[in-house]
């Protein structure tokens, strides 16, 4: 049996100094780069997490941090997941923009990008950074960024609309953010994996971490696979449903979609803009996600899996997100509590271990591989959000409680271990200090 962890008391002071330092090593003229080691270029929903942070001690760079991140938008909408610093060697990471090759595709921007997305949570961070620091230049880049938000979420709410259910589909692990999360085991058993082509790249990430918390071989040739089906068509999104090897609807990714409508509701108030439709199409993807993820016979939400048309059985942490969801009704608050309060996630008022990605209590439960079991401070904070927002302020103080606790003991790494709270991933990561500068800012919100 693992014992728990040992508290220890923090210095509020030091961690916000910690913080505010990891930050500005890590910031690169008009953005943040996740950490200096293994991810050097922009990275789309690190971006808006930073923002949060980057909000309580350099409001200009939040407001730098999102507008360098839209200035790389497609024209169809699709907010990249890397955007590539040119001035970066083009084999610092893998895979670089010579795999992307977004150059050749029309409608893309002149810096070089991906061609997948992230969970949109662009809305929310940029609605909490203006409630964080008000100003009327906050007020401006509000204005700046609104159409492109809005934007971002057609783009979802159509082209990626591959159920035809009012959710968007997700068409690679990487775009859950979540990315080798057990919750993908199933459908990414089907995508068919050519091994030899392990031997045509070389993983950067293996440089830097431990092959054992990464990542597989196997995984990554599916990883491959799957962007070279989509960038063989040039990245479309017509004609998903017939041809495209994974399909996913997410919990996270759509309730971060819903949660932007509501902040794009406040957004539109604060410039003089219409927010009744984004109340609407609120009220919709929640209805959606209800009826398309939730589970009864686990109580929680699962993603479904558009090849089958089923959902995928692993009780993940992606299975807690919808709470941010305002509108969430309360039956279901109620059942993501009783999963979240259980023995395979542990949420308490004390608690005594981090919050883990996927169920501790489950075989596949692996404490220090990428998205398998270990904690992460993004994902920590945005079911801490969802709990303030649904009047849990003794969970909420004890999820916040455990974060600073987290970086306390090991500082502002990648992820945490779900049992000791040993740093794993990079050090010096950009999300981790951000959203400690935020809970260590709330005291009890």
């Amino acid at each position: 049996m693992v014992s728990a962890m040992v508290p220890v008391t923090p210095d509020d002071g030091e961690l916000w100094r910690l913080a505010v330092r990891t930050l500005d090593d890590n910031w690169e003229h008009d953005h943040t780069v996740p950490s200096r080691t293994l991810y050097p270029h922009q990275w789309s929903w690190d971006s808006a997490f930073i923002a949060i942070g980057w909000a309580h001690v350099r409001p200009e760079r939040a407001w730098a941090e999102l507008t360098s991140l839209f200035a790389a938008q497609w024209g169809d909408g699709r907010v990249p997941h890397i955007v590539f610093n040119p001035a970066v060697s083009g084999d610092a990471y893998f895979p670089g923009p010579g795999f992307w090759a977004s150059a050749t595709v029309a409608g893309a921007p002149p810096v070089a990008t991906s061609g997948l997305v992230q969970p949109p949570v662009h809305a929310l961070a940029a609605w909490h950074a203006y409630r964080r620091a008000p100003s009327e230049s906050g007020r401006a880049a509000l204005g700046r960024l609104y159409p492109r938000l809005v934007a971002q979420q057609h783009y979802l709410a159509t082209r990626r609309d591959v159920g035809g259910a009012g959710l968007a589909s997700i068409v690679h692990p990487w775009e859950s953010g979540l990315d080798n999360s057990p919750a993908w085991d199933e459908p990414m058993a089907a995508v068919p994996a050519e091994l030899a082509a392990l031997r045509a790249y070389r993983r950067r990430d293996l440089a830097h971490a431990d092959a054992a918390h990464r990542p597989t071989d196997l995984d990554y040739a599916r990883y491959v696979a799957i962007v070279t089906a989509y960038r063989s068509v040039g990245y479309r999104d017509d004609g998903l449903a017939d041809r495209h090897p994974f399909l996913v609807e997410c919990p996270l990714f759509n309730a971060a979609m819903g949660a932007a409508e509501h902040a794009l509701a406040g957004i539109a108030a604060e410039i003089g803009a219409d927010p009744g439709p984004h109340r609407e199409r609120a009220a919709r993807i929640t209805a959606a996600v209800l009826d398309r993820l939730y589970e009864p016979t686990t109580g929680t939400f699962h993603p479904r899996d558009l090849r089958t048309d089923h959902r995928t059985p692993a009780r993940t942490v992606l299975g807690l997100t919808p709470l941010i969801l305002p509108d969430l009704p309360a039956r279901q608050v109620e059942a993501i509590l009783v999963e979240a309060g259980s023995a395979r996630f542990g949420l308490a008022a004390r608690m005594t271990r981090p919050l883990p990605s996927h169920d501790r209590t489950a075989t596949d439960f692996e404490p220090l591989r990428y998205w398998r079991g270990p904690s992460w401070m993004n994902i920590n904070w945005l079911v801490r959000h969802g709990l303030v927002a649904h009047g849990q302020p003794a969970l909420a103080a004890g999820l916040r409680s455990s974060m600073i606790e987290l970086a306390a003991r090991a500082g502002c790494h990648e992820y945490f271990h779900p049992e000791t709270g040993a740093g794993l991933g990079s050090p010096a990561f950009g999300w981790t200090a951000a959203l400690l500068l935020d809970v260590l800012a709330a005291d009890g919100r």
